[in-house]
């Protein structure tokens, strides 16, 4: 019920759509397991007569504005914090998949959350307007694109409340000259920059190769990424389904235009498109920063690979954006890894990894990827105020 909830809002293919139901569940139950001895009272200092606490307290009525991409797994970051950290949430989904909402409302409900703690608002963009502006709440919860973040920031500044803002990415990975394993490492590089077809914050949106394996990583590259099947959500082979935004097909056409116009060669093969909403995989080489494609967020299956010739000029390209969300280093020498990613303005940081998010670690964005952090410990923490406490034992004569 659940996934198919998704599949039908989102056009995500059934088999991912289990995918994000599955690690939803996962998630919540280990922020669940570690909400006690996060919260509990920490003393961090006894001297004399004198004792000194942090007591953390419930921000109040928490505004969870969320993203269509992952229904559960982006909302989650939020209510499951929110809740455990004992406020009340104010849960206004996207447009693009109300139904997901209510499931999860249902779900807490069943679950035995007492009346009024989890509130699904209308789906639509008055009702996003009205938390923003009018809803007595205490901390607003965003999760979308930078420009909409842009506006919540500036409207809600008047209001002094909490603001936290999990936004967009341009996110590079970097293949070094000296791994071993270039196939292996085209396939989880493909795979992190097409999964949800490219609809992820963090899935790869462009790609640096060492001059020197260039040609070899772009040939298994596009192997693997020709290979992916394009077809209906309900199909259990389908990898790449339609994208859930009407809109998005005729803004990626517009980014693959504008690098073909500058040189960019597309290398992938050339497939019809089943449905308007669907867009087949693009894999574009000579590409450079003066292209769009490798400037600003695409959210779909395309993405550019430009070769470099050494890390000094890796760094340099990685670094050059707006965004600050993930970037990954492929190599087979950790100390070269983490001191290229060292360099970088970067939430987070994957060595021989990409596209992935652990429920263990905070998940926070640099520059216009957002402000504030979800996940870990400190998400739940970032759910609360702390509270000092100067606590003098009077002495007994």
């Amino acid at each position: 019920m659940a996934a198919r909830l998704l599949v039908r809002d989102t056009g995500k293919p059934l088999s991912q759509a289990l995918g994000e139901v599955n690690a939803t569940s996962m998630r919540v139950k280990y922020l669940a397991s570690i909400a006690q001895d996060t919260l509990k009272p920490q003393e961090v200092r006894s001297r004399g007569t004198m004792t000194e606490l942090i007591l953390r307290e419930p921000l109040g009525i928490v505004a969870n504005i969320s993203a269509w991409n992952y229904p559960y797994f982006v909302g989650s970051n939020v209510w499951a914090a929110a809740l455990l950290a004992g406020n009340a949430v104010l849960y206004k989904p996207s447009e693009y998949c109300p139904g997901t909402a209510s499931f999860v409302a249902d779900l807490w409900r069943m679950a035995g959350l007492p009346d009024g703690f989890f509130q699904v608002m209308s789906e639509t963009r008055q009702a996003g307007q009205f938390i923003i502006q009018e809803a007595d709440v205490d901390a607003i919860c965003f999760t979308g694109s930078v420009a909409t973040g842009r506006i919540i920031a500036a409207t809600a500044a008047p209001r002094m409340i909490k603001l936290q803002l999990e936004l967009g990415g341009k996110d590079p990975a970097y293949v070094c000259d000296d791994v071993a394993d270039i196939t292996q490492v085209a396939q989880a590089l493909a795979d992190g920059a097409f999964y949800n077809a490219g609809q992820s914050c963090c899935s790869v949106e462009r790609i640096y190769v060492h001059e020197k394996v260039y040609d070899t990583f772009v040939e298994a590259f596009v192997q693997e990424v020709n290979s992916f099947q394009v077809g209906s959500e309900w199909d259990a082979s389908t990898y790449l389904g339609p994208l859930c935004l009407p809109s998005q097909p005729a803004f990626l056409r517009r980014q693959v235009d504008d690098a073909i116009s500058k040189g960019a060669k597309v290398v992938t093969k050339k497939i019809p498109c089943l449905t308007p909403r669907h867009f087949v995989p693009t894999v574009l080489i000579d590409v450079d920063h003066s292209m769009d494609i490798m400037r600003e967020e695409s959210f779909g299956p395309v993405i550019g690979i430009q070769k470099v010739h050494s890390d000094a000029e890796s760094v340099a390209l990685m670094d050059d954006t707006t965004y600050g969300l993930t970037a990954s280093v492929y190599t087979d020498d950790k100390q070269r890894a983490l001191s290229i990613l060292g360099q970088l303005k970067t939430g987070t940081a994957y060595w021989n990894a990409c596209d992935r998010v652990s429920p263990y670690l905070p998940w926070s964005g640099r520059r216009d990827s957002g402000i504030g952090a979800t996940l870990s410990h400190i998400g739940i923490l970032s759910m609360t105020h702390p509270r000092a406490y100067h606590l003098n034992s009077p002495t007994v004569s």
